[in-house]
């Protein structure tokens, strides 16, 4: 199975999620398209941050790749429906399946993840935060947090806001069915939730909460 070490200075030139992106584009006879711009941590606004850590994964900082609770609550529902859904993996799971695994939900596969997901820990959490963050899918050919906040807010990813944020991050379980453009009932639903983890946890006031939620209806109040 792949080596974790040699990201720990070094971005991927590609993912297993692109590259199954590329060849459905060639199968359709179309061109693959691939927007994408790595930016370091540092250049990622906190807001987004915590809106993908909240809703994607609140143990992050405190499990070792695996969430043991998670995993045993997936397991047990996986039985029962014959499937892994998306809430068994941890960010760093996610990251695994981005880099290396695509798509496929097998037991087999989820064994590997669960293999490289403790490697990826090795990198240490800063580092698997910013490589999910730059390789993670937000829309149709849109890669990475940097592209999506140039693509859907017309704006660099430091310059995120939160409730521009609570959005991408409620794109993040299906991308390329949710966006600010035309927000589903699902997309409106989850960034509404993701903003009051912003406030269930201290990142906002009852004040900057209200001016959030304010901002959000004006970004899908278009559609």
């Amino acid at each position: 199975m792949p080596r974790a070490e040699p990201l720990r200075r070094s971005n991927p030139t590609t993912t297993a999620i692109i590259e199954s992106r590329i060849s459905e584009a060639r199968e359709r006879g179309r061109a693959a398209k691939r927007m994408q711009h790595w930016v370091p941590l540092s250049r990622i606004s906190i807001w987004l941050i915590r809106a993908v850590v909240n809703s994607e994964d609140a143990r992050f900082f405190e499990h070792d790749g695996i969430d043991g609770k998670q995993t045993r609550i997936a397991l047990t529902t996986a039985l029962e429906d014959g499937h892994f859904g998306r809430g068994a993996s941890t960010i760093t799971q996610q990251l695994a399946k981005n880099l290396w695994l695509g798509e496929e939900r097998t037991l087999w596969r989820k064994l590997r993840e669960a293999i490289l997901a403790r490697r990826l820990e090795a990198l240490g959490k800063r580092r698997v935060l910013e490589l999910y963050l730059n390789v993670a899918e937000w829309g149709d050919g849109v890669y990475g947090a940097d592209a999506a906040s140039r693509y859907w807010f017309q704006k660099s990813a430091a310059e995120l806001q939160p409730e521009e944020a609570a959005v991408l991050a409620a794109m993040l379980p299906a991308p390329r069915k949710r966006n600010p453009v035309r927000p589903s009932p699902a997309l409106r639903k989850r960034a509404r939730e993701i903003l009051r983890l912003y406030s269930m946890y201290g990142e906002l006031s009852p004040d900057e909460l209200g001016e959030a939620r304010w901002r959000l209806q004006e970004i899908l109040a278009g559609s």
